[in-house]
């Protein structure tokens, strides 16, 4: 596996916002499927629900319904081509290295959970780069050797 996307990758990659151009530059020119976790996958799709519900109590906020179901429906299919595909992992193993993580970064670094969890996952799977466009998660993978091609 030569790359591992965050959320923030796959957010820009299926629904448009500043760093989409430069995330579907990327994948299509990724030299094999982008490989995806059900963590991955989970936080990715809950996120896309969390903008409906916004949306459905404020329409200045999030967005509507239909595209998120669009967005979750392109994410899909990607998936049934194999254009995504979702890798196992030993969740133990990914905790484990989360834990480190946590312990070596947190206290300096002010990373979230789920971020750790990405580089932990990442770092597990033997990713050279980790895709992302969130500034303080590239600083945790760049300090772990992840390669941050964007």
């Amino acid at each position: 596996m030569n790359a591992y996307p965050d959320t923030s990758f796959l957010c820009a990659l299926y629904r448009m916002q500043d760093n989409s151009s430069m995330a579907a530059a990327h994948f299509d020119k990724m030299p094999e499927p982008l490989h995806v976790t059900s963590l991955l996958l989970y936080e990715f799709r809950q996120s896309i629900r969390w903008q409906g519900f916004l949306n459905k109590k404020d329409p200045r906020k999030g967005f509507d319904k239909k595209t998120g179901m669009a967005v979750l429906a392109k994410l899909q299919g990607n998936i049934a081509i194999g254009a995504v595909v979702v890798v196992p992992s030993d969740w133990t193993d990914v905790h484990s290295i989360a834990e480190r993580l946590s312990t070596q970064h947190t206290a300096m670094g002010g990373h979230r959970g789920f971020d750790i969890l990405h580089v932990a996952t990442a770092i597990h799977l033997g990713a050279k780069e980790f895709l992302t466009f969130d500034t303080n998660q590239k600083r945790l993978a760049q300090g772990e050797g992840l390669k941050i091609p964007l």
